[in-house]
Parts: C-alpha cells; structure tokens; sequence
C-alpha cells in the first residue's frame, strides 16, 4: 500500500476540530492515515513512498460540483443570453438531437479536464449515451455521480425504451471503477415528464435502491405550468408523487416559498444551488439563507458548461457568498465558511459521499493544493476567506482522488488534454456543419 507524506503545509481541513492547521498528513492506500502538527515517530518508522513539500500550497478538500450535464461543453457560447426556454428549444435541444455517442464522449472528457485542472474531485451528471461518460469518468480517476437524464415529451415507446435504459445503465455502473462511479435515476423534470411516467422512475429508484435527481422549480414560468397542468406547484407536485420518499437531490430550487422549503426539510432534500447559471439565463436568485435556515441540506453545481459557462465552482462558491449579502441586506446570509463547505462536504453528503470532503485521518485522501505564494493570499490573515473571497481556480496546482495524483503542476495526469482537445475540435466543426 503506497504511502504518502505531505510535510509543511498549510490545512484547510473543512473540521470543525482543527479548521486550519500547519504540518504534515500522511496518506495511506486511498485515505488519508494522519493529518497533524508533527508527525508521530512510528509513522515516520514506517518510511514513505513519496514525500511531498507542501511549502507555500494550502491543502483543502476537493470540491464537488452537484449538477451538471457534462457533455454540453460543444454547446458552449452558442446560445447566450436568452431565456431558458427559448435557450432550450431553439438552440439547446435542436443541437443535442443530433449529438451522436462520439461527441458525448469527447464533450464529456474535456469538461473532465476543466473540471479537475479547477480542484473539482467529483460531479454529478445528467446526460444521455451515459456509458460514455462513465468511461471518461473511469479513465480520469475522479469520482462521478451519473445518471441517465430522460425527457419524457413523446411516444410511449420511446418512454419505455428510455426508462429501460436509465435503469440498465444506473445498475450496471453503480458502484464500479472501484467505487468512484455512482448512480441515479433522473427524470428530467415535472415540466418535461408526465406524472404518470415520473411514478415509473419513483418505483425504479425504490427497486434499485437509488436515489432521484432532477430539475425543479427553475423557472417562475415552469412553477406557473405546473400549477396551470396538475393544480400543484413543482414541490407539492413531486411529493404527491412519492419522488421525496426517495433520498432526492433537486437542481436549482430558486422559486420556493415558506411551505415548499418546509417539504424539502422535512423530506431531506437536498438542493443543488447554481448561482451562475440561474443569473446568466435570468432564472432568479435561489433562497438558499432560508433554505439553510429550515435544515436544507445546499450544496454548489456549476450546470452545463453552455449556460454557466465554464465549470469553475470557486466561482459558483464566490457568487454563493455575495449574491444573497446583496439581495437580503444582510452580510451574514451566507458567512464564508458555510460557501466553503457548501462546495466540499455539504457537495459530498448531498451525493451521498459519505467519506469525502473533509480532510481528517480515516477519510478518503481527496484533496487539491492551491499556490498561495501569490499577491492575493496576502495577507496570512485568514486562508478560508482568501479561499472564498479571493482565490480562482486558476490557483489549482495538484489534485490527488483515493490517494491518486490526477494533476500534477496544472497538467493532468490521467488524461491526454492536447488529444482531448484536437478530438473536440473536430466533433465540434462537424456538428456545426449540420
């Protein structure tokens, strides 16, 4: 089992033990043996495989962005600035037809790429040609949480066949790449699936003993629909439906009112708050101080790399910390530290990631270094407000998942980005050429 010791750095460990803390951590196999001040003289008996100088880096726990559709980076920049439903379909959903398996699996691959050089550690995904991503997620050596996204606008034999192959895929990757990979089951939303087809998904995830993630309450027009369709907005809707007698993890939430925030807490539902997406297609802002208020469990997604653009959750960390300052008056809605662990180990229980996000001897060693000899880390005042307030993903120099470096110097390890890149290049003129 491959030992490793990192020695003279500086911890942000996400504990509430020891928030920061400046020495060494150990890893061992996939988790990390020991974090602490000076390290124990057995330990250091027991020799090391690899030493590594933690000299002007801070170690944190890798990020993990809770929504996300990774494949849509060959859309990115081609339909700025509208509305989501037009955004959806004029361009997205035109476009998306005619994406083959090929283009998912090239798309999804240089989003991983974004992904880890940005200290993202794991990702939820919902996408169609599922396998591919699965395989790109395998290869990269991060943690991906995927499902099988069904839109249930059609014939009931292509329901049949989409749900079929949801259920085949969420069963057959649970679990694999030695645990790395888990599933879901995602109908899509209650504004794009029946409510009869959505009961269908409800009795897979109890079958499978998986959980659900989808869509909600985007939109004030999507509440609207819902309300004019079935007499019920979005989250009364999916509980009449037995969606939240499932463990549930629900993207967006940003129009909720007090009733609909009780359900969620009351039912354990967790929130993906996407605060760059939601602002760049005008969705709103979610509320996400009442939300943490009531119990909610609110973690950090990027959403699709065409409506944020870019998958940078120190981003998505930093608008999370401002943008409900600005809207209630109130400096404290948001305080830094719960940004930051909304983006580490409210992101990992929100998954169900039960050993992730924290750095403390026991856990899975998932962590990322950022270079703080640099102007905006001075100064050494207060690293988790640096962290939120002053650092970008641009910062990331090393990222290491189950014990594993993926990212070494800003190149990654697992992955070839320059062939990524020209394949990408080629799939993306091709599908612009119709």
């Amino acid at each position: 089992m491959k030992r490793i010791l990192v020695k003279n750095g500086l911890f942000l460990t996400g504990s509430e033990q020891a928030p920061v803390l400046h020495g060494s951590m150990i890893v061992e196999g996939d988790r990390i043996a020991y974090l602490g001040e000076s390290v124990p003289a057995e330990e250091l008996a027991k020799g090391f495989d690899e030493t590594v100088d933690g000299k002007h880096r801070l170690y944190m726990p890798g990020l993990v962005n809770t929504h996300g559709h990774a494949a849509m980076s060959l859309l990115r920049g081609v339909g700025d600035d509208l509305a989501l439903q037009v955004w959806l379909e004029e361009k997205m959903w035109p476009n998306e037809a005619r994406f083959t398996a090929e283009d998912i699996r090239v798309g999804s691959l240089l989003s991983i790429v974004e992904m880890l050089k940005f200290g993202t550690t794991a990702f939820v995904d919902m996408y169609d040609h599922m396998d591919e991503v699965a395989r790109a997620v395998e290869q990269s050596g991060m943690r991906g949480c995927l499902a099988r996204g069904v839109i249930g606008l059609c014939p009931p034999d292509v329901q049949d066949a989409k749900l079929q192959e949801a259920i085949r895929f969420a069963r057959e990757w649970n679990g694999a790449a030695n645990g790395r990979i888990t599933t879901m089951i995602s109908p899509h939303a209650p504004y794009t699936c029946p409510p009869d087809y959505i009961l269908r998904f409800v009795e897979a995830s109890h079958e499978l003993g998986l959980p659900i993630h989808t869509h909600m309450s985007e939109t004030a027009r999507e509440v609207a629909q819902n309300e004019q369709e079935y007499g019920l907005r979005p989250v009364e809707h999916l509980e009449k439906l037995g969606v939240f007698d499932r463990p549930s993890l629900v993207a967006h939430g940003v129009h909720l009112n007090e009733r609909e925030i009780e359900i969620l807490a009351r039912h354990d539902v967790r929130v993906s708050h996407n605060p760059g997406s939601n602002l760049k297609l005008a969705s709103g802002i979610a509320p996400v101080p009442e939300l943490l208020r009531a119990g909610v469990k609110v973690s950090l997604g990027t959403d699709g790399p065409a409506s944020n653009n870019n998958l940078d959750l120190f981003e998505e960390m930093r608008l999370a910390a401002l943008l409900h300052k600005g809207t209630s008056g109130d400096p404290t809605a948001v305080p830094a530290v719960t940004a930051f662990h909304m983006a580490t180990s409210m992101g990992a229980e929100s998954i169900w990631l039960k050993d992730t996000g924290v750095l403390e001897a026991g856990r899975k060693a998932d962590f990322i270094a950022l270079d703080i000899d640099q102007p905006h880390f001075e100064p050494a005042s207060n690293y988790l407000s640096h962290v939120v307030y002053s650092a970008s993903a641009k910062d990331v120099t090393d990222v290491w998942v189950d014990g594993v470096q993926l990212v070494c110097g800003g190149e990654c390890l697992t992955l070839d980005e320059e062939k990524i890149k020209a394949e990408f290049r080629l799939r993306y003129a091709k599908l612009m050429q119709g």
